[in-house]
Formats: C-alpha cells, sequence, structure tokens
C-alpha cells in the first residue's frame, strides 16, 4: 500500500477570528494542514522552528507590519508567501512584490480563489499541493556570465564586474528568467508568468517597475542598454555573451 503523502503546511498569519478561524477550517478541508498566528511576533516564531511549504500573511498586524514580517522570513527562507491585506493599491502591490512576496490578495477576498493560488503557486514551487501531486526535482542551475555579469542560480547570487549584487527575491528571478534565454525576446506575458504566476490577475506595470530596478542595480541605461533592451510591444532581450565580448 502507498504511503500517504504529507498535507502542505500552510502558515497563516492574521489577527481577525472572524477570518482566520474560518478560512483555517477551509483550508484543511482542501488538504492543507493550517497553523494560526495571530501576531508578527508568534509568525516570526513559528516560521523558525518550523518548515511551511506557504505562508498566507496579513499586513495589518497588531504588535507590527506584515511586510516587516515578510522582510525577516525572507532574511532566511525562499518559503513561497501570498500577502492579505485590504490596502489594495498598485504601489501597494508593487512594494509588497518587491520584498518578496509571491503573490498579494485584496481582502474581502474569495476563498476559492485564495486555495487556487495557493495550489498553482505550490505546484509551481515543486511541492505537493491538495490534489496530490508529486514533488519535482529542480534541474541543477548552471552558473552563466554575461559580460561582467555573472548569475549562480543554484546560490541565487549576482556579481557585476566581481561586486556582488543585492536582488530581491523577483529582481534575481526575472534577471535569472532573461539571462536563461538570452539573445531572444521573452514576451510581457511569459514574464509574468515564469517570474510572478500564471494566475497573476492585475496588471503588467509590475513587470516595468522590476526591469527599471534591475536596470538601475546593472547601471544599464534604457537608452542604449548593455544588458536588457526593450522590445517595444512585445517583451525584453537579454544581450548575449557574444555581443559584450570585447
Amino acid at each position: 500500500m502507498a504511503a500517504t503523502r504529507p498535507r502542505p503546511k500552510i502558515l497563516f498569519v492574521e489577527d481577525e477570528t472572524s477570518i482566520s478561524e474560518p478560512f483555517s477550517h477551509a483550508l484543511r478541508r482542501e488538504g492543507f494542514d493550517a497553523v494560526v498566528a495571530g501576531t508578527a511576533a508568534r509568525a516570526l516564531e513559528l516560521a523558525e522552528q518550523h518548515e511551511f511549504d506557504l505562508v498566507l500573511l496579513d499586513l495589518t498586524l497588531p504588535d507590527g507590519d506584515g511586510r516587516d514580517v515578510c522582510r525577516e522570513i525572507r532574511r532566511g527562507s525562499h518559503v513561497p508567501i501570498v500577502m492579505l491585506t485590504a490596502r489594495g493599491t498598485e504601489t501597494d502591490k508593487i512594494v509588497g512584490l518587491e520584498l518578496g512576496a509571491d503573490d498579494y490578495v485584496v481582502k474581502p477576498f474569495a476563498g476559492g480563489e485564495v486555495v487556487a493560488r495557493i495550489r498553482a503557486i505550490l505546484r509551481r514551487a515543486g511541492r505537493q499541493a491538495a490534489d496530490g501531486e508529486l514533488d519535482r526535482e529542480p534541474e541543477p542551475e548552471p552558473v552563466r556570465t554575461i559580460g561582467g555579469l555573472e548569475v549562480d542560480g543554484a546560490a541565487r547570487r549576482v556579481r557585476l564586474g566581481g561586486q556582488e549584487l543585492e536582488l530581491a527575491r523577483k529582481e534575481f528571478d526575472l534577471l535569472a528568467e532573461l539571462v536563461r534565454s538570452a539573445g531572444h525576446v521573452v514576451t510581457r506575458e511569459d514574464l509574468m508568468a515564469r517570474v510572478w504566476d500564471e494566475n497573476w490577475f492585475g496588471s503588467t506595470k509590475t513587470l516595468d517597475v522590476h526591469v527599471g530596478w534591475l536596470r538601475r542595480k546593472l547601471g544599464d541605461d534604457p537608452g542604449d542598454p548593455t544588458y536588457i533592451h526593450t522590445v517595444r510591444g512585445v517583451g525584453f532581450r537579454f544581450s548575449t555573451p557574444e555581443e559584450l565580448a570585447p
């Protein structure tokens, strides 16, 4: 008889019991193991003590800002994070994604939509979702060198001219995706699906913002780019090693 695979473990950070109690029960009915934390301090304590498959994170907590919790978790973990908040402006979403969130859901939310997003993110992370999908072992990432830029996908480190760059989670993911396809145009839609999620329901403005941040950190002039070229109306293309050869 085949062994039963463990239920994906969700850390649900929410101080309003009117939300946390019914939705944590809904998560359990959908096949997840939901652990609730009502404060920022408790969330960080649980994140340190246990290995979770995903974090559902409210931003307004009684003892702190959920964005600080996201930042602290990101310092030592790549666990997927979905922010749940009443703050739904485009700027709020961009800031949340820049801090390392994988998705951003605005309250009030539909439980079915959030569950669908969780499953999509877990599939993307190669973990077992509630539908019983098996783990996938990612192929080892080679170190890619283009001009003075070195991208180490396995270690998630980037060096430019020998100096290490500090990139946020999504900045690294975006850069790695462009570098993997160096020399080829990657459409905006493909970048959003691969770097954010196939269930992304917002505008693609966040992509332009992240490209802008990347260009600044790479010292890339958008008017005369070395690395990231805009293909107007289509997407972006990264230079090849041959283009940057001395």
